[in-house]
């Protein structure tokens, strides 16, 4: 049967688009390459983080408090339709800073996002060291200070994955393993999609492949211009309930256990572990919360980023080839949201609204000239 949409890419920014097509009527082929693939979504933190997010770039900033503003709703649907919790927390988030000079940065960039977007829309405040004391007790005494914000939170990437893959099923969705995306031609009116599992058509294909649309978007005229970055991340032992919510780098998960991270290393596409990092992850999270100490290291691993040349997402559709869309970002997480409750839509309707050109790839060779 052919497809409405066939989104090639299985992981959180694909399974999530998927979603939103298949719930709003549409038949949606979803084509996964499986276990093998650079999953961003299976090494990701988890946060659903507003804080930051979007500075020089104000379209960003607001599509990103999009997102969040929907997650609320989005993850009750989710559970809803699929009895999946995504183990979703939204008691606001904490950006915790070490010594003064990061103080100092994170004030300048909190300054910034509020001059751009109104202190009340932005919503985030800078907390003194007797302030955090209250909220995240135990601090050690290099924390100087930090930043909050009330619309950030945090979910179960794992869950948050699996609820997305129900759903899909749930509307009628086909999911397809082992179908990495290799070749895209038109066949019509419609794209082929060539895999391993076999050839798929629709009237539209979405490439939500990560770090493979680059390739990918040769095909169907489409400069999608990505570049890993790892990141590594540790996770401790189960404990008590310690903390009452999330920071940008450390956070407890439903289980118990407690997630720490992260890096930022431009290493290609290799994703092993580094023993100096990750002596550095835990040195910068034991200055913030010394009690850590007492606790386990039970697992550690690293994933690749997927990242456009100013960290920000890429949403685009082809001029060449009417129907192709590509959806790119490193912020699948956070992103979730607004992919499936607003992004998804347009591709239903065959065309991005206006306000998604900022996040074409042409605003790199505005900035190479």
């Amino acid at each position: 049967m052919k497809a409405d949409t066939i989104v090639i890419g299985g992981g959180l920014v694909g399974a999530a688009v998927a979603y939103g097509l298949a719930r709003v009527g549409e038949k949606v082929d979803l084509l996964d390459e499986g276990d093998l693939a650079f999953r961003a979504s299976r090494g990701n933190f988890g946060l659903v983080w507003v804080q930051t997010k979007g500075l020089k770039m104000p379209e960003y900033a607001r599509w990103t408090r999009r997102s969040a503003d929907v997650w609320p709703e989005f993850s009750d649907n989710l559970l809803e339709e699929t009895g999946v919790s995504t183990a979703y927390h939204k008691p606001g988030g904490v950006h915790v800073c070490v010594g003064e000079e990061e103080l100092e940065e994170q004030v300048k960039i909190l300054n910034r996002m509020n001059q751009e977007h109104g202190a009340e829309y932005y919503g985030a405040r800078v907390l003194s060291r007797a302030e955090l004391d209250e909220m995240l007790p135990g601090l050690g005494p290099d924390v100087v200070g930090g930043t909050y914000s009330p619309h950030d939170g945090h979910t179960s990437p794992l869950y948050l994955m699996r609820a997305l893959h129900a759903g899909l099923l749930k509307h009628d969705g086909r999911y397809h393993p082992n179908a990495r995306g290799i070749e895209i031609e038109r066949d019509g009116a419609h794209f082929a999609v060539r895999t391993p599992a076999g050839t798929f058509t629709g009237a539209k294909v979405v490439l939500a492949a990560g770090l493979g649309n680059r390739a990918l978007g040769e095909m169907v005229g489409l400069d999608i211009p990505v570049e890993p970055l790892k990141g590594q991340i540790l996770v401790t032992e189960r404990t008590a309930p310690l903390f009452t919510m999330p920071t940008h780098v450390v956070r407890q998960t439903d289980e118990g256990s407690i997630m720490i991270g992260d890096s930022h290393e431009d290493e290609g596409f290799d994703t092993t572990s580094k023993p100096r990092i990750m002596a550095d992850i835990a040195a910068r999270a034991l200055r913030a919360f010394p009690f850590l100490k007492d606790l386990r290291v039970v697992r550690s691993w690293a994933a690749l980023r997927v990242m456009s040349p100013d960290g920000h997402p890429i949403y685009q559709q082809s001029e060449t080839h009417p129907g192709a869309f590509s959806v790119n970002c490193h912020s699948g997480v956070t992103l979730a949201g607004a992919h499936a409750m607003a992004l998804a839509p347009m591709i239903a309707r065959g065309r991005l609204d206006d306000e998604m050109a900022a996040f074409s790839s042409r605003r790199f060779n505005v900035q190479a000239r």
